[in-house]
């Protein structure tokens, strides 16, 4: 089982994968901008996940899509502050704040915050390494090339896979010899995020090679382009098709799905556990049990 250290609890990634609810409180992110924008509807938004099935909200103030313009860590403040206090005593699973800057990431953890989930795999800001060494929350490092002005534009690797492997590999490392503790360390290798269609592909059917890293695996998958690209379709709803990639990404052992559908992410998963084959096993343990064997068995035990 791999169990993932938040600021003040734990997560334990064992049957199947957890699912991180994503609530972007932005007027322009990709697939939901401005639905929840106001504080009342994010907020409803939030309960609505967790009673849907999800065992984190990851809360985001600042659009990351490509070509997005970037806002100021006072507009970002402005934008989550509220929501995070309006859920004070209104939400039971962890909170995590989906920003690179280290001044919003503080105010977040203030308010009760377990995880910081940081694009720049905590390169950013120079003061959000610190930080998080000194308060130890959840930490999800993303590999991205770039920045989201310019990601997109002509992504290179020698090979996606060994590349994005090394390079989250390297942050870790510099992570730990900071002094954060590697049990609070998840790994994402930002599927959409300075990869072109074939990238993305190719990271998805080959995600089983990041075990080895010994972390917990987070990807965020959800309505991406790359996922149109395939259906032929140009629109940014793409459901069904995440659904599909949700179900790839659980067998080949990912840990965390962050996801806009959180119900029909958690029902999927659930019944696709179901009608595994599990002869004397419960259908947990079976897509445990083949997760395990398909990653390799290189997971470290963070216990």
């Amino acid at each position: 089982m791999m169990t993932w250290h938040l600021r003040t609890r734990s997560l334990h990634c064992a049957e199947q994968p957890l699912v991180m609810g994503i609530l972007n409180v932005t007027p322009d992110s990709f697939s939901d901008g401005g639905r929840f924008y106001s504080v009342d509807r994010a907020i409803d938004q939030a309960v609505r996940m967790e009673d849907q099935g999800a065992s984190i909200i990851d809360i985001g103030g600042e659009s990351t899509r490509p070509y997005s313009s970037p806002v100021s860590a006072e507009e970002e403040l402005k934008r989550v502050i509220p929501v995070l206090e309006g859920l004070q005593g209104r939400i039971h699973i962890p909170l995590s704040i989906d920003t690179s800057k280290a001044s919003v990431a503080r105010a977040a953890l203030d308010l009760g915050a377990e995880i910081v989930n940081d694009v720049t795999g905590l390169s950013g800001d120079p003061e959000m390494l610190p930080l998080v060494v000194a308060r130890q929350p959840g930490v999800c490092v993303m590999h991205m090339q770039g920045t989201p002005q310019t990601m997109q534009d002509a992504p290179q690797y020698d090979d996606v896979v060994e590349d994005i492997a090394g390079l989250l590999r390297e942050r870790l490392d510099a992570c730990t010899a900071a002094g954060l503790d590697p049990r609070h360390v998840a790994l994402d290798p930002g599927i959409g995020f300075g990869k072109s269609h074939e990238h993305n592909l190719r990271l998805v059917r080959s995600m089983q090679a990041f075990a080895s890293l010994g972390q917990p695996l987070l990807v965020g998958h959800s309505r991406k382009g790359f996922i149109g690209k395939l259906l032929g379709d140009s629109t940014i709803e793409r459901t069904f098709g995440t659904l599909g990639v949700s179900l790839a990404l659980a067998l080949a052992g990912v840990h965390i799905l962050r996801v806009h559908d959180v119900r029909e992410t958690v029902e999927s998963l659930r019944t696709f556990c179901a009608c595994l084959p599990t002869s004397n096993q419960t259908p947990q343990e079976a897509l445990a049990a083949r997760r395990e064997s398909r990653s390799g068995s290189l997971l470290r035990n963070t216990q």
